[in-house]
């Protein structure tokens, strides 16, 4: 199973958003195209931490892949084909604590993670040593 990190704003769309329409969100409007191949390389079951950016900057909770990458419902064709896709989604748990960035810049096994690096990104990888981290920073 992979792990991978998601970005959204709060004002948006939320953890709580998600978990209250009870039914897979499409994981749409990502117009980069390494966030849309992170998108693509991600298989059914693999779990994202859902991280509020923008306001609040922190992991808030953990949601599931559901459906396998498929073209945009938001985006436009580009000669009848979709050159953004996205995966649905369902929530698993939200964190007991949330963790914030701040915390994860300053703890030992995740100063290389992609949130730090490539701040930007709003679909990054996630490794499997610093989901194990980020999970017990969160309470789990």
């Amino acid at each position: 199973m992979g792990h991978w990190l998601m970005k959204s704003e709060p004002d948006v769309l939320s953890y709580d958003d998600v978990v209250g329409k009870g039914v897979p969100e499409e994981w749409h409007g990502v117009r980069n195209y390494a966030a849309r191949n992170n998108m693509k390389a991600m298989q059914l079951g693999d779990e994202c931490f859902f991280y509020h950016s923008v306001q609040g900057k922190e992991i808030v909770g953990i949601v599931k892949v559901v459906k396998l990458a498929h073209p945009d419902s938001t985006a436009a064709l580009k000669d009848g084909k979709a050159v953004w896709e996205c995966v649905d989604v369902l929530p698993v748990r939200k964190l007991p604590r949330p963790v914030t960035l701040e915390e994860v810049k300053m703890t030992p096994g995740l100063e290389h993670m992609a949130l730090i690096r490539l701040s930007r990104l709003s679909v990054q990888p996630v490794t499997d040593a610093e989901w194990g981290i980020i999970c017990k920073m969160g309470g789990l």
